[in-house]
């Protein structure tokens, strides 16, 4: 396929001057780097460039020779899974003094390299700004000692650099979450759900150290994920006295019959003083203090190993394209800069207004002014620690608000992994707010049969790390219990309702709203919250569960992909779940390196179907000699998994054999992921706020009761691009077709494209979603929270 006319502009501007783009990793490195080189090269092959690695990151820039080497298409295979950095990163001494920089000049000008990628923290993109703002005078210097002619300094004038952030900290200003930190993140939670199942047997007290010198999100975002009891982070050190109030925390909590405690500590933890915690010293205090039997635990380097997780390779994917487009978009006068993303969206950032907020933040820690080094992290950290204060101390009861309203929370439809997540953070938040909590079993269904419960702060502890529902969960809708429900309703006076599930949530929250001239019952606030791994509920653009699903999914490819490499020459059909939205299939492909995806919103034939055949005949030519195929369970009725399987079978006769695999409900199973347990959160205590405030504005004092009639107090909680919206069903019924169960338009769709791109198929790139240049806020607008964790 041609480029798309809108793009033609871009491409030509690449194949005509900038002619080569050098990526380098230089830095600490971190899981998804790979999957950024893989994307940088592999678009830039797409728009005719040459493409150079330069290995051990600066200092092969400065030795050149054969560590600067063009690269081919199959240069990048097999690196998607690999954690680390596959060109290798190193420390360079040499790239500080303006004589390294001569010779780094003199290696990229002898290769025609006038664009280059840099992966790597603040460090790493500060060194390369410095490289382009000296890069004409180191080249008139080499002019005049006659290295190169004068050609040369004309052809080659000008530098474009664009960053990308890879770190585990999550560190740096201007981006919500940098390429590594959610690997980071899940080799974090994997070793404390391990360590709180052998706490438990022993009533035990854990004291995990995690890194981040200088920055807490890790441990902060960790102790979220795990509802530790006490997190000590750098930019927010425990007010004097701290010591007592930990160890009656604990002790309190080991009343409430809790058999373990969990301390996460950063390693740059500091008190008010800017004196460091040590992990050692918290569990030396534990001990001398409570006599609790402690332990310590270090991560250290096993938070930056490993497979990359599914987002991080989207992301690294998703930055490493666009990379690459805006050093296609680059002139000699726009300034070096990051892409990165903001909620959902990709945005380019001038790289040193990043890199000086940055320094702020450290220069606030450095001079005790803890509250602005806060703020300066940005609202996705600022939400992460009000959610996590609000949730883990609890306020005695004397000092909770009253509100005498009940809130009653319940689980529709499938289970997703991170419901149970959303439903302690609800109920947690709600007695804050001084509301009494109930909680329903079985959906609708339990409803309907009175199996309610009032539900307490200590009932939902330890619910952040399980799987599936807890409260039990039914597809049923609440249509043909509506009396049944409004009883219910009466008898134990419902205020407000929140409900959290896939389409039948969505459904059901619609169908109460539209029973509301008959029910007077159903005249309160609701909201719902999506939590499905279909990720198909419309006015969202992610669901609580989907991530969970995407890395089971990812997790099997990477397995099956590694079993063909052995017998070469195979091709693996796999079919993934999703209802009629092909989500899944989609993002599992991009993250897994597909070949091909097929799914129900983009229609395909016969025709579609030789041409990928024929493309996987020329790949066994190559030296890769496997492929990867994702089916979506309703893509197509006639063409099913077995249909394309034999189909391929047969073509593929003498040329490669065939797998198919069903993967099923193991997408559904398995513990959140870090993802899915912050969103679930942090969504679950927005939507508790916004129930409590819609409740003071809807209760009429005369009558003694609650009544909610209009749109905005039945609304759908989601995520859009950069901002958490609420928005009332009764809109969101227009972006709906209710037949396939899906959004009428849905904004994956438009990374179909890199998908392709990336397995080396023609097709055009719709650039007009691509990032602009905006400049770095020290806060966005109050409503824009980003749904990044």
């Amino acid at each position: 396929m041609e480029p798309h006319p809108a793009d033609k502009k871009l491409f030509e501007n690449l194949s005509g001057s900038g002619k080569a783009i050098g990526v380098l990793t230089s830095g600490g490195d971190a899981e998804g780097m790979n999957a950024a080189v893989r994307a940088v090269v592999r678009m830039g092959i797409y728009v005719e460039a040459k493409v150079y690695f330069v290995y051990e990151g600066y200092q092969g820039m400065v030795d050149g020779g054969d560590n600067i080497v063009e690269v081919s298409w199959e240069s990048v295979s097999s690196i998607l899974q690999v954690g680390g950095t596959v060109i290798g990163s190193a420390r360079c001494k040499a790239f500080r003094t303006r004589e390294g920089r001569l010779q780094a000049a003199y290696n990229l000008v002898k290769r025609g390299i006038t664009n280059l990628c840099v992966i790597g923290g603040d460090g790493s993109l500060t060194g390369a700004n410095l490289f382009r703002e000296e890069w004409s005078g180191l080249l008139e210097e080499l002019a005049e000692s006659g290295k190169i002619d004068e050609e040369a300094v004309k052809k080659y004038a000008y530098l474009n650099i664009v960053g990308m952030v890879g770190s585990i900290d999550n560190d740096f200003c201007g981006t919500d979450m940098t390429i590594g930190t959610d690997s980071a993140l899940h080799r974090i939670i994997e070793v404390v759900d391990a360590i709180m199942t052998t706490a438990q047997s022993h009533q035990r007290t854990f004291v995990l150290e995690v890194m981040g010198r200088h920055c807490g999100y890790l441990a902060l975002v960790s102790a979220l994920a795990c509802g530790a009891d006490w997190v000590l982070i750098p930019e927010y050190p425990p007010e004097e006295g701290w010591e007592d109030k930990m160890c009656v925390k604990l002790s309190e909590n080991r009343a409430r019959k809790k058999r373990l405690n969990i301390i996460i500590v950063a390693e740059g933890a500091i008190d008010s003083h800017n004196k460091a915690i040590t992990s050692e010293q918290v569990k030396d205090l534990v001990v001398r203090c409570l006599g609790f039997d402690t332990r310590v635990t270090i991560l250290g380097h096993v938070q930056r190993g490993g497979t990359p997780s599914a987002f991080d390779r989207i992301l690294a994917s998703r930055m490493g394209v666009e990379a690459v487009l805006a050093l296609l978009e680059a002139t000699p006068d726009t300034p070096a800069c990051v892409v990165s993303l903001s909620g959902n969206q990709a945005v380019r950032l001038p790289l040193m207004e990043c890199v000086q907020m940055t320094q702020e933040v450290q220069k606030a820690m450095d001079e005790a002014r803890f509250k602005e080094a806060v703020q300066l992290r940005g609202r996705s950290f600022e939400n992460n620690l009000k959610t996590y204060k609000l949730l883990s101390h609890r306020k005695q009861d004397a000092e909770l608000p009253k509100s005498n309203f009940n809130v009653a929370v319940l689980n529709v439809g499938a289970p997703a992994a991170g419901m149970n997540a959303a439903v302690r953070s609800a109920v947690r938040v709600g007695i804050t707010e001084g509301h009494k909590m109930f909680a329903i079993n079985d959906g609708f269904e339990g409803f309907a049969k009175g199996q309610i419960k009032t539900i307490s702060w200590g009932d939902v502890g330890g619910w952040t790390g399980q799987g599936g529902s807890i409260l039990g969960t039914k597809r049923t809708l609440p249509a043909k219990y509506l009396e049944k429900i409004a009883d219910q309703m009466r008898t134990y006076n419902i205020n407000a309702l929140m409900v959290i599930g896939g389409f039948e949530a969505y459904e059901s929250c619609l169908q109460l709203y539209e029973a509301r001239s008959r029910f007077e019952e159903f005249c309160i606030p609701i909201c719902v919250l999506p939590a499905t791994i279909s990720n198909n509920v419309p006015g969202t653009d992610f669901s609580i569960g989907a991530d969970t699903a995407l890395n089971a999914i990812v997790e099997t490819c990477d397995r099956i992909k590694q079993s063909a490499s052995g017998t070469k020459r195979r091709v693996f059909i796999i079919e993934t779940m999703g209802g009629y939205c092909g989500y899944l299939a989609n993002m599992g492909g991009l993250a897994a390196g597909a070949d091909a995806a097929y799914i129900f919103e983009e229609k395909f034939d016969i025709r579609e179907l030789q041409a990928n055949v024929e493309h996987l005949t020329e790949k066994m030519k190559t030296s890769i000699q496997r492929g990867l195929v994702l089916r979506n369970e309703n893509c197509n009725e006639n063409y099913t998994t077995d249909f394309i399987y034999q189909l391929y079978s047969e073509e593929g006769k003498g040329v490669f054999d065939c797998r198919k695999n069903v993967l099923g409900h193991m997408q559904q199973g398995g513990a959140p992921s870090p993802f899915d347990r912050n969103f679930g959160t942090k969504i679950s205590a927005k939507a508790i706020q916004w129930i409590s405030k819609k409740l003071v504005e809807t209760y009429r004092k005369e009558e003694g009761k609650v009544f909610a009639n209009t749109d905005d107090t039945v609304c759908l909680l989601g995520m859009r691009r950069r901002n958490l919206v609420f928005q009332p069903v009764a809109e969101l019924k227009g972006e709906t077709d209710f037949v396939h169960r899906i959004a009428k338009e849905q904004w994956w769709l438009k990374l179909r494209p890199l998908m392709k791109i990336l397995a080396k198929y023609k097709t055009s790139y719709d650039v007009s979603d691509s990032g602009q240049l905006e400049h770095v806020a020290m806060h966005r607008p109050k409503e824009a929270e980003t749904g990044a964790i």
